[in-house]
């Protein structure tokens, strides 16, 4: 079992930059894809990001070219640098933990947040 604890949401202004973190119980060498997705009021969850290793990840097209996701194995940590956030960013955002062929799927909590002026 895998437990996914995200942090670093809160309220940011349009343009601004927030850095969201998940950490890992157990190893994260162990996980193939660890990622992130989001929920935003009255729309179904959608993927952000994931990360298969440093030079292999995924992004949405709505994020590409402003998040940037990495894993730091050692740490057992996940980030997600979000950068010229817009009102439409604003979320839960969800950290995810998959197998190669969904063989495991684990979440957190969720982490809230919100681009506003």
């Amino acid at each position: 079992q895998v437990q996914l604890e995200e942090s670093g949401g809160g309220l940011v202004r349009p343009g601004g930059s927030l850095r969201l973190s998940c950490a890992v119980s157990g190893s994260l060498y162990s996980i193939y894809a660890p990622g992130w997705f989001r929920q935003a009021p009255g729309k179904q969850r959608e993927f952000v990001a994931d990360v298969i290793s440093a030079g292999n990840t995924n992004y949405a097209d709505a994020v590409k070219g402003r998040f940037t996701i990495s894993r730091d194995n050692d740490k057992k940590m996940v980030y997600l640098q979000m950068n010229s956030l817009k009102p439409e960013d604003t979320a839960v955002y969800y950290c995810n933990a998959r197998g190669r062929s969904y063989e495991y799927d684990f979440w957190g909590q969720g982490t809230q947040v919100t681009v506003s002026s």
